[in-house]
């Protein structure tokens, strides 16, 4: 190494060292957030739905600029890979819902993305900006009788939200018997793949424990983004997805 690298280098550890972590997370993300709007969406036959709602309408509970950066950067990205790899395939003509449900034969790149695609376009349904409280009808009382009460449903929840080891979702489904139950699944799999180790029924409420649904408001504080999450439930679309799943 010259002289002139070696001060070059040692400025620049000069410099990483008066630049706190959250401002250096700041600028990789925004970086991150600007290629993914910058680069073209693979062509193919999946496409990414339109968030229902403002990139702000979650806030306080979940911030602006960690939906833009998990809508148009994560969610992108999961939709233009999946199409890069059914390009050319058999797969390219089937349903995203045979995809996951034929998960166990297909590659990881397939598997993996079709899983990312699915829950997050369920995900944003899931979520409303005056949500929260608890839900009514039929679902309100079938949560009652199967966790003992609506509190003790939340907690089994938030425990499998938190609980997952690393990156996942939890779950709240509808098995063949159309009895409710609480799962959750690593990475982006979900509970209609056909997974060994995973219980198998229709999802009607999933929480995403990605740190990158999370981190920029919460840190590494995952109970607390658990926590925020109950404040923007759209407990009617639950509803409707329990109802329809009851009916098969």
């Amino acid at each position: 190494m010259n002289k002139r690298d070696f001060l070059q280098k040692g400025l620049l550890l000069a410099i990483s060292g008066l630049v706190s972590p959250a401002l250096l997370a700041h600028a990789r993300d925004e970086r991150f957030l600007a290629e993914a709007r910058a680069t073209p969406m693979a062509d193919g036959p999946f496409t990414l739905p339109p968030l229902p709602y403002a990139f702000n309408a979650l806030e306080p509970h979940i911030d602006a600029r960690t939906m833009e950066i998990h809508h148009d950067a994560h969610h992108k990205t999961y939709v233009s890979k999946l199409n890069e790899a059914v390009a050319g395939k058999p797969q390219e003509k089937m349903p995203l819902a045979d995809l996951l449900a034929s998960a166990s034969k297909q590659p990881d790149a397939i598997r993996n993305n079709a899983g990312g695609h699915w829950n997050h376009s369920l995900f944003w349904q899931l979520l409303a900006a005056k949500g929260g409280g608890q839900p009514t009808g039929t679902l309100a009382t079938d949560l009652t009788s199967t966790f003992g009460s609506f509190e003790k449903f939340q907690d089994e929840f938030s425990k499998a939200g938190v609980g997952r080891f690393g990156s996942g979702w939890a779950w709240l489904s509808v098995d063949k018997q159309g009895k409710l139950f609480i799962s959750s699944t690593p990475n982006q799999d979900n509970p209609l793949m056909d997974i060994a180790g995973i219980q198998h029924g229709t999802p009607i409420l999933g929480l995403d424990v990605w740190e990158h649904a999370y981190y920029l408001k919460y840190q590494n504080k995952r109970p607390d983004y658990v926590k925020a999450f109950w404040n923007v439930v759209n407990w009617s679309e639950v509803g409707k997805r329990y109802e329809a799943a009851k009916k098969g």
